[in-house]
């Protein structure tokens, strides 16, 4: 018997058996703690259960709550046992009521036989630990913490607070450097000896008394002292979430947990009736010899806690609503946001479909409902084209529409008349491809037939819109790709930005145009503007627009020749 067991329980009882029993036929002994939580009369069932095998002993009992001493006056009191009533243990293992055996017991006593003198412990300084949750490191070792996190949290934070504004600190007994690790180890006897027999034992307990979650330091740090080779290492699979909660491995997890090589994993859902029939078996059908290798799954977890915490881009959903500094994209594909085509273009949508083959929506934030492709009421993922709904959620309409049609291209219409909710949304998406043309607004107002003070007014006012929405457009910060050009730049030579947009849209066959939408009658255009100006009001991102005449061919929607610009 080179390997006997210690190993601490607190629920699925009739699991720490099954476990205790694979245990003690591979002919290691094994020591249980029960916490004392666990109710006397399910206690003395246990004990009753395994009285038919002689290796299988109980400590004396503690009361174990996370983060306090608890753990470690257990694991103390079991260990002290351990090495009194079995003499013939050269490695004790630290194990949990939820650890299984993923290997033949034999490999894992063969295994440390061929190293007698190693302790497999995992020990780094607080400098060098990367895993610390909770804002607390080095200060767990030179502050007190005698209140329970858990259940006594205000208490536990406002000592904390007290002593950081008192500027409290705690020698370290005998100058021992503090080191930290997982709680599951594999120390040989002469190691566990020396810690449990240190004349300095005392003032070591009377520290660790007050450190937080000492479980974590005690051995890791005392097995520095007395260890002749210590391999900074668990033989347990033990995996983390980035909230420093373990992960739980189920039936599903079969096939991952085979892949480890791994002696022991934790932790183990205590109805994973497939994991505990699969693992617990004779040699013949366990697992075959290995190095243990964690690190073959590190990548899968890896991956697991990156879908967690940020997500697929553009998707939102109820156990990941958006979270800034987690999300890692607003939108869930790039997609296309048009300013003042549609004003200009009499069929600048069914225009630009042709051309591209992309859905192309009118107003999707008009006041009065959203304008989808085909005047369609609803659209993919059942979004309708109501105002309350899409105005109750603005940033979230946007996403749903983009991810609902992902693999297909979608573009959409806004303006100063539309609502503005989303401007912001739009300037910090890297998704966005934002074209605008400025003033081009005015054309609306141009044909409409309403009084011309009510046009000056609602001019300003549009213009005052647009005006901050292109300050957002070129702020630094932006992150959509964003194309601006003044009207008057835009109407003398429109076939040159038509084809970057074209080009953008339609890469995979990119074409010279064949043919423009139409534009509008802009005759008189330039008269209402200088109208405009008379009267006091400047529309000035039109560019420099000619009072009179209007560009005539470009307003007769004349054929421009395509030219072709060369790189």
């Amino acid at each position: 018997m080179s390997l006997g067991v210690v190993m601490l329980i607190h629920t699925a009882l009739n699991r720490a058996e099954q476990v205790a029993r694979h245990w003690a036929a591979a002919g290691c002994p094994v020591v249980i703690h029960a916490d004392t939580n666990v109710s006397p009369k399910a206690y003395n069932r246990f004990v009753a259960s395994v009285k038919d095998q002689p290796l299988i002993q109980f400590s004396k009992r503690h009361r174990c709550e996370w983060g306090t001493w608890g753990i470690v006056a257990a694991t103390i009191s079991a260990s002290e046992q351990m090495l009194r009533e079995f003499p013939d243990v050269r490695h004790v293992y630290l194990a949990s009521g939820s650890c299984l055996p993923l290997r033949p017991v034999s490999e894992l006593i063969q295994y440390l036989e061929d190293r007698p003198t190693t302790d497999f412990i995992e020990s780094a300084t607080t400098a060098d630990v990367p895993w610390t949750v909770g804002g607390l490191d080095a200060e767990r070792f030179t502050l007190r913490f005698p209140f329970a996190w858990k259940r006594q949290r205000r208490l536990f934070d406002g000592y904390v607070r007290l002593q950081r504004r008192l500027g409290m600190k705690r020698k370290m007994p005998h100058g021992i450097v503090p080191h930290m690790g997982s709680q599951w180890w594999c120390l040989t006897r002469k190691t566990l000896k020396d810690i449990l027999e240190s004349p300095d034992r005392p003032d070591y307990d009377q520290f660790f008394k007050r450190v937080w979650i000492p479980d974590e330091s005690y051995f890791q740090t005392l097995s520095r002292l007395y260890s002749q080779d210590i391999q900074s290492r668990s033989l347990t699979l033990s995996k983390f979430d980035f909230q420093g909660k373990p992960h739980i491995f189920y039936d599903d997890h079969l096939q991952l947990l085979r892949r480890s090589d791994c002696f022991v994993a934790r932790k183990i859902w205590h109805h994973a009736d497939r994991l505990y029939k699969a693992f617990l078996t004779d040699a013949e059908h366990a697992m075959k010899r290995a190095e243990p290798n964690p690190a073959k799954i590190d990548r899968i977890f890896s991956r697991a806690t990156d879908r967690r915490t940020r997500g697929r881009p553009g998707l939102y959903m109820h156990s990941r609503f958006p979270n800034a500094k987690w999300d890692n994209g607003l939108t869930g594909a790039p997609y296309s946001v048009f300013q003042g085509f549609a004003e200009l273009f009499d069929d600048f949508e069914p225009w630009l479909h042709r051309m591209t083959g992309a859905k192309v929506h009118g107003h999707i934030y008009a006041p009065d409902g959203a304008v989808f492709s085909g005047r369609q009421k609803v659209v993919n993922g059942a979004l309708p084209a109501s105002a309350a709904i899409r105005d109750y959620r603005p940033q979230a309409f946007l996403t749903n529409l983009i991810w609902n049609a992902r693999g297909e291209k979608q573009c959409f219409q806004f303006g100063p008349m539309d609502v503005q909710d989303i401007t912001e949304v739009l300037v910090k998406d890297a998704n966005a491809n934002i074209s605008v043309i400025s003033g081009a607004w005015a054309i609306r107002l141009f044909r409409t037939n309403a009084d011309f003070a009510t046009k000056r007014a609602e001019a300003a006012r549009l213009q005052r819109i647009e005006s901050t929405f292109i300050d957002l457009l070129r702020d630094p910060a932006t992150k959509a790709r964003v194309d601006i050009w003044t009207m008057a730049d835009f109407v003398e030579s429109p076939v040159e930005p038509l084809q970057a947009i074209v080009d953008g849209l339609a890469a995979s066959n990119m074409r010279r145009l064949s043919e423009l939408p139409r534009m509008v009658d802009l005759t008189g255009f330039g008269e209402f503007l200088q109208t405009l100006k008379n009267q006091g009001m400047h529309p000035y991102l039109m560019g420099d627009f000619p009072a009179d005449p209007a560009p005539q061919a470009a307003s007769r929607g004349a054929k421009r020749k395509p030219y072709v610009v060369t790189k």
